[in-house]
């Protein structure tokens, strides 16, 4: 695997690393101990899929709060997505800013998001499939989440989105949300 740090503290770009024949290729996607030689927490309790019928469905921003902040590796295994975080740390230097990479299956690409960002994507093409790989259990009291359109963080989407659900939209601002 080959990672590469992004521009939000903590967060990573993992991509494959092949050993191909006539027959295609081989690659790990997640190893404890190469994530541990990054200083990462590679270790997780649940996995998860969120399937998405139609292109332009928006999903986010969604997190835990603390104690139960989530450490999560996304990959998109069908379609693609714009996948972005934001950065919801106190006192982190980074805090309200975002970043956000294409994921797809083509490019078989990973974010690691580190506990404290809020996570969420916008499907580029119909039938996207994104899996999930998360630290902790959900815990329903936790869950938090904050708006996909807040002006305040500016989120670059690569077009407008055609399906939000009603409890996404309803989401706080950066400036309301209860982060803890």
């Amino acid at each position: 695997m080959r990672f590469t740090a992004c521009p939000i503290d903590g967060a990573w770009l993992v991509d494959l690393e092949p050993a191909g024949d006539e027959r295609g290729f081989f690659a790990r996607s997640h190893c404890v101990s190469e994530f541990a030689a990054q200083g990462l927490d590679g270790v997780f309790r649940q996995s998860s899929v969120s399937f998405n019928a139609r292109r332009g469905t928006l999903r986010g921003m969604h997190f835990q709060a603390a104690p139960h902040a989530e450490t999560k590796l996304v990959r998109c295994t069908a379609g693609e997505v714009f996948d972005v975080i934001v950065d919801l740390r106190a006192g982190s230097p980074g805090y309200g800013r975002w970043f956000g990479t294409e994921l797809s299956a083509a490019n078989r690409r990973s974010l690691y998001i580190p506990p404290g960002c809020a996570h969420g994507f916008l499907t580029l093409t119909d039938a996207a499939e994104v899996l999930y790989m998360i630290s902790c259990d959900y815990v329903p009291g936790a869950a938090r989440g904050l708006r996909w359109d807040d002006p305040a963080i500016g989120i670059g989407w690569p077009s407008a989105p055609l399906l939000v659900s009603a409890r996404d939209a309803a989401l706080p601002t950066l400036g309301a949300a209860a982060l803890r």
